[in-house]
C-alpha cells in the first residue's frame, strides 16, 4: 500500500522539481532599437557593452539583440510610443523628438546647462529625472538617461566667429530649445532627426546644423563641411536628453532572478556609462576633424557674453513657460544647475 502512494508522491515531486528547474532556466530574448549607426559611440560604447554584460550576467539566458539604424520599422520620434507598446521590447529614445510632450526634460536641454562632461551631467540628469519625471516615465521601465557632450556648430564657409555670423543660416538644430537659440541668434532653424542631416548638408536644405563631436565620424559631417565652432568655459551651449528604456511587460514577464540582472544594469551607473560613451566619441571626433585640417575655432570672449546673455533669457522664458503648465520652472532649472554642478565641479 505504502508503495503505491509513494510513487504518485515522488512522481509529484519530480514534476514541481522539473518545474522549478524550467523556471529557473528560462531563457528570453530582448529585441532593441536605435536610430543611428552601429559605429556611433553609444551604440559602440554602450549599448553593446551593456547587452554583453546583461547576457554575461544572466549566464546567457538573457539575450539582448540591438537593432541600428530602425531595422524593425518606424521613424526616430515614433521610439518611445515604440517601446510603450511593447513594439520592441526596448531603445533609445529622445522626448525632444515629440516637442512638448516631455517638458521637464527641456531642463537639460536649456543653454549653457549642461557642463563638458556628458557623464557628470548624465549622472546629474538621472538625479533630477527620478524628482521631476518619474510619472512622466511611468509607462516604460526608464533604464537609464544621458546627455551628450558640448554641442559644436558644424558648417560650411568658415566658422561663427560673432553671433552676428549666425544671421541667414539655415542651421539643424535637434530640439525645442536648441532651434529658439538658433532663431534668437538669427538663424533659421531647421528640425531634424540627426540621420537625415548628411542628406540635408549635401542637398544645400542646410548650411550647417549642431552636433556633439562624436556623431562626425558616421555621419561623415566632416567631409561635407569645412568649420567647427565650439564655446569657451564649462557649460555646453546646449544639450540633447535620451532615454535608455524598456517595455513595461516584457520586463515584469522575466522571472525575479532575471529581472534583479536588469535591475543592476540600470541607474545611476548606467546613465554615467551611456555618458562616457558620448565623452570617448567626442574625443574620436574631433581628432577626425583636426587630422583632416578643418578649421576648429573657439569662440571669443565677447561673443560668449552676448550668448551667455541670449541664454539667460531663454532659461527665463523657459521658466515662465513651464510656470504656465503648472510645473515649478524655476525649481527644475535650479535642482539641473545644482546636480551639474555637484557632479561636474568636484
Amino acid at each position: 500500500m505504502m508503495k503505491h502512494l509513494m510513487k504518485p508522491a515522488l512522481a509529484g515531486a519530480l514534476a514541481l522539481g522539473l518545474s522549478a528547474t524550467a523556471a529557473l532556466a528560462q531563457e528570453v530574448t530582448l529585441r532593441f532599437q536605435h536610430f543611428i549607426s552601429p559605429k556611433g559611440s553609444v551604440p559602440a560604447f554602450f549599448m553593446e557593452p551593456w547587452a554583453e554584460k546583461v547576457m554575461a550576467e544572466s549566464n546567457g539566458r538573457i539575450k539582448v539583440e540591438l537593432y541600428p539604424a530602425m531595422q524593425l520599422g518606424g521613424k526616430p520620434p515614433a521610439l518611445y510610443d515604440q517601446i510603450r507598446d511593447g513594439v520592441i521590447d526596448g531603445g533609445w529614445a529622445l522626448p525632444a523628438y515629440t516637442p512638448g510632450r516631455f517638458p521637464e526634460a527641456e531642463a537639460f536641454e536649456l543653454p549653457f546647462m549642461t557642463s563638458m562632461s556628458a557623464e557628470a551631467s548624465s549622472r546629474a540628469a538621472w538625479d533630477f529625472t527620478q524628482k521631476y519625471m518619474g510619472e512622466r516615465f511611468g509607462d516604460i521601465k526608464v533604464l537609464a538617461v544621458h546627455v551628450h557632450g558640448p554641442g559644436i556648430i558644424h558648417k560650411k564657409g568658415g566658422p561663427i566667429t560673432s553671433t552676428a555670423d549666425f544671421n541667414g543660416l539655415k542651421l539643424r538644430g535637434p530640439s525645442r530649445q536648441a532651434n529658439k537659440l538658433l532663431e534668437t541668434l538669427g538663424a533659421t532653424p531647421v528640425g531634424m532627426p540627426v540621420p537625415a542631416f548628411p542628406e540635408a548638408l549635401s542637398k544645400g536644405v542646410v548650411d550647417g546644423g549642431v552636433i556633439p563631436w562624436e556623431i562626425v565620424p558616421p555621419l561623415k559631417v566632416q567631409e561635407l563641411t569645412d568649420s567647427h565652432t565650439e564655446v569657451a568655459g564649462d557649460r555646453a551651449l546646449y544639450n540633447t536628453f535620451f532615454i535608455w528604456g524598456m517595455n513595461i511587460d516584457s520586463y515584469n514577464a522575466l522571472p525575479d532572478d532575471l529581472k534583479a540582472v536588469i535591475d543592476a544594469n540600470s541607474g545611476p551607473e548606467a546613465s554615467a556609462a551611456a555618458g562616457a560613451a558620448m565623452d570617448k566619441g567626442d574625443d574620436i571626433g574631433e581628432k577626425v576633424v583636426r587630422d583632416r585640417g578643418n578649421v576648429v575655432h573657439t569662440m571669443d570672449e565677447a561673443t560668449m557674453a552676448e550668448l551667455r546673455a541670449i541664454g539667460e533669457d531663454l532659461t527665463q522664458a523657459w521658466i515662465e513657460e513651464m510656470n504656465a503648465k503648472g510645473l515649478d520652472g524655476a525649481g527644475m532649472v535650479a535642482d539641473a544647475q545644482a546636480l551639474v554642478a555637484k557632479y561636474s565641479d568636484n
